[in-house]
């Protein structure tokens, strides 16, 4: 197969002999929104991440292959390519146990003021906080109960938390107490004292954590967005953050990088990461892994 491999793969150059050798013709482009090594018609497969934010995939007549470094699908057109007939592979399962632990951190962080104890030491002040909260015994809400949002349930459960989940189908899975579809949204982040978004960038998930959503939280809830940041109202959130005893901790945002002129900043109720809850020692072995072991099922056909 012809691949325009991009550097959103960052060990691409280290598995491009290995993909000659089993046949592969190999372009390759280090950054996305850079003009094309080959014409768009010659590439019948892609392994990137927002190539197609950049270059019309209209032009793309040969493609039959997509494969996506991230775990979303919203920067591509999926319908258009569906209807192409085009298969697509997302990167699902390789960055979900870092974005767990980084929820499950975010929230420890916050609950035990650790934030206030790291500020005192870069300052030798010797002071007790006897107002820190402790975890056991929450109730977690997890929007979104695909491979990331397991992982978290994973976590908190064994932390002794009642974790509940939010998704498109109401079923039993392990290590969640109850989901909830999601046309019951309100009813169960209602009861939660932790909110945990893992769900994926859509239509009906854009804008869906506005005004209204954070009128139904309790006092004390913490907010943790390791998703992407348009689920999220930003004016309404910080709206509820000023008025409201929330937290949150924020790891993506509806424009990135965070405006410095944003807020957020300043809040002592909200604590932010540079969307880097989804980076590890070990995800880039994993997705390697993955790449190849999509790539020859679909070579062997195993996508029919």
């Amino acid at each position: 197969m012809k691949l325009l491999i991009t550097g959103a793969w960052r060990e691409a150059e280290k598995y491009i002999p290995k993909l000659e050798s089993l046949g592969h013709e190999v372009a390759f482009l280090q950054y996305e929104a850079d003009s094309l090594p080959c014409a768009p018609e010659w590439a019948e497969g892609v392994i990137c991440n927002g190539l197609l934010l950049h270059h019309d995939v209209r032009a793309f007549m040969s493609l039959r292959y997509v494969q996506l470094t991230s775990a979303g699908l919203d920067r591509v057109p999926a319908d258009y390519l569906h209807q192409k007939g085009v298969v697509i592979n997302n990167a699902r399962g390789v960055y979900s146990v870092p974005m767990a632990e980084h929820a499950l951190s975010a929230v420890l962080n916050i609950y035990r003021h650790n934030i206030r104890f790291f500020n005192n030491q870069k300052k030798r002040v010797w002071e007790k906080d006897r107002s820190v909260r402790e975890l056991c015994g929450s109730a977690v809400c997890v929007l979104g109960c695909g491979s990331v949002g397991t992982e978290c349930a994973k976590r908190f459960a064994a932390m002794g938390c009642k974790v509940y989940g939010v998704d498109i189908q109401s079923c039993k899975r392990e290590h969640f107490s109850k989901i909830f579809h999601i046309d019951d949204l309100y009813l169960a982040v209602s009861a939660a004292d932790i909110v945990i978004f893992t769900l994926p960038l859509t239509q009906q998930t854009e804008g869906m954590a506005d005004r209204r959503f954070f009128s139904k939280l309790k006092p004390g809830c913490v907010l943790v967005n390791i998703a992407r940041g348009k689920i999220i109202n930003t004016g309404d959130l910080i709206e509820a953050l000023r008025q409201n005893e929330l937290y949150a901790a924020l790891d993506v945002f509806e424009e990135e990088p965070l405006d410095k002129n944003s807020p957020l900043w300043s809040m002592e109720n909200v604590m932010i990461t540079p969307h880097n809850s989804f980076v590890s020692d070990k995800t880039a072995n994993r997705l390697s892994e993955l790449i190849m072991e999509r790539l020859n099922d679909f070579s062997g056909g195993k996508h029919d």
